[in-house]
């Protein structure tokens, strides 16, 4: 080849080539796109029949055995039957919930709970235990009936927490300002956490449910409830507390259902 000659200019590869290496990555990002999805189905079901299966496997231990033979399915069958023992044990609070409705239901829980005031090392764990039960359950309680923000565990960081009442007795006393109980829970187990005493002033309501709160907590916010109303914002602090908090609200306009 001579100086003056030019060399052919380079051809262009084909971009069919690039195709065999596209379409597995394709192929792999599609069946990956799936399985997630798969797994978004399949994993609140399974989770939910599961402790489901948990609970009443549990029930069933404790409640079985102590139905009498000739009483129990299993006495006559191959095989066990699931939630006998759990059907039983709402059979049981049923009627008892019957009986201590009446005359001698109430004069029997009379003497049981005069029995148990007495009893020096009993005493005790009744009370509080029926006290918690009793705030849970009640209808009229306002207990875990509210979400509310405060900020915790410093100026500006907010954290989600449950209104559970009004401060009374010696903590309030001690207090300068009104002050209300809140309960701050922990992510992800929502069982334990720590008992606030905030002043009212400082608790901001929540348009959010009870429940959207949980699961907001309990899934480290990967759970948001959507938003009810905007009318509440976090910088209001003019807003009248009453107001603010509904549930003291009706506490205030009905204090014997206190």
């Amino acid at each position: 080849m001579t100086k003056t000659e030019e060399a052919p200019p380079a051809q262009p590869q084909p971009a069919i080539a690039a195709m065999p290496h596209r379409l597995p990555i394709r192929l792999s990002a599609r069946l990956r796109a799936y399985f997630l999805a798969g797994v978004l189905v399949v994993a609140p079901i399974s989770i939910t029949f599961y402790l489901a299966w948990l609970l009443i496997s549990f029930v069933d231990n404790r409640i079985t055995p102590l139905i009498p033979a000739r009483f129990n399915p299993e006495t006559y069958l191959p095989f066990a039957i699931p939630g006998v023992g759990l059907i039983i044990g709402v059979i049981f609070l049923t009627l008892v919930g019957m009986l201590t409705a009446g005359f001698f239901g109430r004069l029997f829980m009379r003497a049981s709970e005069a029995v148990m005031v007495r009893t020096p090392f009993l005493r005790g764990i009744y009370g509080a235990v029926k006290q918690i039960v009793e705030t849970v359950l009640a209808q009229q309680s306002a207990a875990f009936r509210e979400a509310v923000l405060i900020e915790y565990p410093r100026r500006g960081i907010w954290a989600i927490g449950f209104l559970t009442g009004r401060t009374e007795g010696e903590v309030q006393d001690k207090t300068k300002e009104d002050v209300l109980n809140v309960f701050l829970p922990t992510t992800p187990n929502p069982t334990s956490g720590f008992l606030l005493f905030v002043p009212r002033a400082e608790v901001v309501p929540l348009t959010m449910s009870v429940e959207g709160a949980l699961k907001m907590v309990i899934s480290g916010g990967i759970l948001t409830p959507p938003v009810v109303d905007d009318a509440s914002s976090v910088d209001d602090a003019s807003v009248e507390p009453s107001k603010r908090l509904p549930s003291l609200a009706r506490e205030a306009a009905h204090p014997e259902r206190m």
